[in-house]
C-alpha cells in the first residue's frame, strides 16, 4: 500500500497551508457547464490554490477514437506540474474538487501514472473547505519554476486490446464505476450507445463518498470490494476514464494495488462500434 497519505484533511491542510513542500490544487469542474469551475477558482479559492481544467490540462483534443476526455500528453502535463510549483516526487500535492472526487482523482490518478507518488485528495473538498469558514481568497498565485520530469507507469494504464483480450480471463475483474442505470443501459445521457461492456461488473464511484463528499471509512472501501480483491488484475472504466479514477482511488484505499485504468472507457469502446 502506498506509503504516502491517500487523503488529508481540511484541518491538516489548514496547519500546513504555508508549507513550501506543498502544492495545492484546484480540480473543480462541470460536465454540463465547462467555464464553471475556473470561473469558481477565479471568485473564491484555497488560499495558495492553482488551478487545472479537465478538459485543458488533465486531457487531451478529443478525435475519433479514445474516448471524450483523452490522457493528455505526459510532456505538456509534466511543466504544467512544474510551473505551479511541483518538484517531482517531492512536493506533496493536495487536489480537491466540489464534486466527491470526481476530478481531484483523475488529477491523483496522473501524478501516480507520471511516477509522482505523494498526492493526497482534501477529503470534503472545497465545500467541507467552505463549511469550516478556512480561509478563502481570489488571488491567483505567481508561476514557479519547480522540476519535474515524469517517469510513465505505463502498467497503471489499459487500452481497448488490453480490455478485449484479458477482460475474460479468469484473473481478471473488469468494473464498470457510472451509475447503475447507465450500467443497465437503462439512461445514457451523454454517449451515443447504451449499455455496458460484457462481463463487467457495477461499482458505482458515488459509492465511495458519502452524500457530503466525505469519503466512507476504510472499513467500508474494503468491504465494496471483498468479492474481487483475490483478482490479479482489476481493469476499471466509466464513461470517459474521469469517474473511474474514484475507484482506483478505492482501491488504493482498500490496499489493493491491481486496478488499471482503460482511460478510453465506454465512449472508446463504443466508438469502434
Amino acid at each position: 500500500m502506498n506509503k504516502n497519505p491517500i487523503f488529508v484533511s481540511c484541518e491538516w491542510l489548514l496547519e500546513h497551508i504555508e508549507d513550501p513542500s506543498i502544492a495545492i490544487v484546484d480540480c473543480r469542474f462541470s460536465l454540463a457547464e465547462p467555464q464553471l469551475g475556473e470561473k469558481l477558482y477565479q471568485t473564491a479559492h484555497i488560499k495558495g490554490a492553482y488551478y487545472l481544467d479537465l478538459n485543458k490540462d488533465l486531457s487531451s483534443l478529443v478525435k475519433e477514437h479514445g474516448g471524450r476526455h483523452p490522457l493528455p500528453d505526459t510532456t505538456q502535463l509534466a511543466k504544467k506540474l512544474a510551473a505551479i510549483g511541483v518538484n517531482y516526487q517531492s512536493t506533496l500535492v493536495v487536489v480537491y474538487d466540489d464534486s466527491r472526487f470526481a476530478f481531484a482523482s483523475r488529477l491523483w490518478w496522473l501524478l501516480r501514472y507520471l511516477g509522482h507518488e505523494k498526492v493526497a485528495v482534501l477529503n470534503g473538498g472545497f465545500s467541507a473547505w467552505e463549511k469550516a469558514n478556512f480561509p478563502l481568497t481570489s488571488i491567483i498565485p505567481p508561476e514557479k519554476n519547480a522540476q519535474f520530469t515524469p517517469q510513465v507507469q505505463t502498467n497503471l494504464l489499459v487500452d481497448i486490446s488490453d480490455v478485449k483480450n484479458r477482460k475474460d480471463l479468469p484473473k481478471v475483474t473488469l468494473v464498470d464505476s457510472r451509475d447503475r442505470d447507465r450500467y443497465l443501459g437503462v439512461r445514457e445521457p451523454i454517449d451515443k450507445i447504451a449499455g455496458h461492456i460484457e462481463g463487467a461488473l457495477n461499482y458505482p464511484w458515488r459509492e465511495v463518498t458519502d452524500s457530503d463528499g466525505y469519503l466512507n471509512s476504510l472499513s467500508q472501501q474494503h468491504q465494496r470490494w471483498l468479492n474481487i480483491e483475490d483478482s490479479e488484475e482489476i481493469i476499471v472504466y466509466c464513461g470517459s476514464g474521469v469517474t473511474a479514477c474514484v475507484n482506483l482511488l478505492s482501491l488504493e484505499m482498500a490496499g489493493i494495488g491491481k486496478g488499471k485504468l482503460y482511460a478510453g472507457s465506454w465512449s472508446d469502446w463504443i466508438s469502434y462500434q
